[in-house]
């Protein structure tokens, strides 16, 4: 058995966009199954985001605290977003996220992990990168607007992130899974062994 995600996908008779946003639309597709049967598929399609799991020189985690409406809560979160444009450098979007939301710049980039949030109703794929080498970023800090204006920053040890997520205490992907890959990669190899900030992401492809 090769423990490895692999490239398949299944033929398409029919396809509709039912709804087309700003940044990511709904799909339709007809599949056919392996018996033959054509099956509906209802999914999100999604541009792809970038996430910084940022580490300081004390082993704190920088968060941020932000109202998420479509689960009614105020989320704890490391810094994240969207790939603005289609083939860009996941890199380049990480450093830009962690300028605009924290107003902090990183020496050090590793690449932490590759996730897709919900494969069973969208197809983003995530790309979760470790930053460390922390400075304050120069010239002024971006202006935010929206859920992005309330937000709240901290720094946390890790080790309490891990004991809260354990806990159920906290819940956003990619906070939850940036915390225990990073635990995770210490505990074996070190971080040192992580991929680099360049690695190839199928899942997106970039020119360097």
């Amino acid at each position: 058995m090769e423990l490895q995600d692999t490239p398949e996908e299944w033929r398409v008779v029919a396809t509709t966009t039912p709804f087309q946003g700003k940044k990511t639309s709904v799909r339709t597709d007809d599949v056919v199954m392996p018996d033959g049967t054509v099956a509906r598929r209802d999914y999100q399609v999604h541009p792809g985001s970038v996430a910084v799991l940022a580490l300081d020189g004390q082993d704190r985690v920088l968060l941020l605290k932000q109202y998420r409406h479509p689960v009614r809560q105020r989320l704890w979160e490391i810094p994240a977003g969207l790939l603005d444009v289609p083939g860009e450098n996941p890199l380049h979007a990480a450093q830009r996220e962690l300028y605009e939301e924290a107003h902090v710049k990183a020496e050090d980039w590793r690449v932490l992990t590759d996730v897709y949030t919900t494969p069973g109703g969208c197809d983003e794929a995530v790309r979760i990168f470790l930053a460390r080498d922390l400075s304050e970023a120069e010239g002024e800090r971006y202006e935010v607007a929206d859920e992005e204006a309330d937000m709240e920053l901290a720094r946390v040890p890790l080790a309490e992130l891990v004991r809260a997520v354990l806990a159920g205490e906290l819940h956003n992907n990619c906070l939850v899974v940036a915390v225990l890959a990073l635990a995770t990669a210490r505990a074996g190899e070190g971080v040192e062994a992580l991929r680099p900030a360049d690695a190839p992401w199928p899942a997106r492809p970039f020119a360097s």
